[in-house]
């Protein structure tokens, strides 16, 4: 009878080990590229950078070919974000000041944030949301510099990745992009 038990136990415990495994395996294999290693997602080998098509009588009309259900539209040709719904609605759209390093076109997914932090330029800045990080380690996200109504260029001479938005903009990101949301970059 001790013999049974012993076997069952380890019947039960090789079942539970290869069902955590088969778990780890399928979470591990669905998490967006770029998200586990705080890194950005790289576009496709030779993929184009080219130009979303945009409608020349709206310019701040949601380009076509920018993705799929929610996410963060932000083109660096344009300096303007689109925030859009999980249905494909735009929810509200925005010009931006980059910093002095843009993201490559692709796409990545929001990977942290910070409620109130001193930005690179040494500025202080609130609703900091990242989603790329350069090869040399600077981070690239969305901010806002407090105690300024606007978006101010950055020095040229300073290295940075924020890309600043005014304060009501600011707010609307932060609510808007947490943890996961997809950031599309596009020209």
């Amino acid at each position: 009878m001790a013999g049974t038990s012993s076997a069952i136990v380890a019947g039960l415990t090789a079942a539970a080990v290869g069902t955590v495994g088969l778990l780890a395996y399928q979470a591990w294999a669905t998490v967006p590229p770029g998200m586990g290693s705080g890194s950005a997602a790289s576009p496709a080998p030779g993929a184009p950078a080219s130009r979303a098509p945009r409608d020349p009588g709206r310019p701040d009309a949601l380009p076509n070919s920018s993705g799929t259900g929610e996410r963060v539209v932000y083109s660096v040709d344009d300096d303007r974000v689109w925030l859009v719904d999980e249905r494909g609605r735009l929810a509200r759209t925005f010009k931006v000041t980059p910093g002095t390093i843009d993201p490559i076109p692709g796409t990545y997914w929001v990977t942290s944030r910070s409620k109130a932090v001193t930005g690179t330029d040494g500025l202080p800045i609130e609703h900091v949301v990242r989603f790329a990080t350069t090869k040399d380690g600077s981070a690239i996200g969305f901010s806002a510099a407090t105690g300024r109504g606007t978006a101010e260029a950055p020095d040229p001479t300073v290295r940075t990745g924020g890309i600043r938005e005014t304060r009501p903009d600011g707010d609307a990101m932060w609510t808007f992009a947490t943890i996961g949301v997809k950031v599309v970059v596009i020209r």
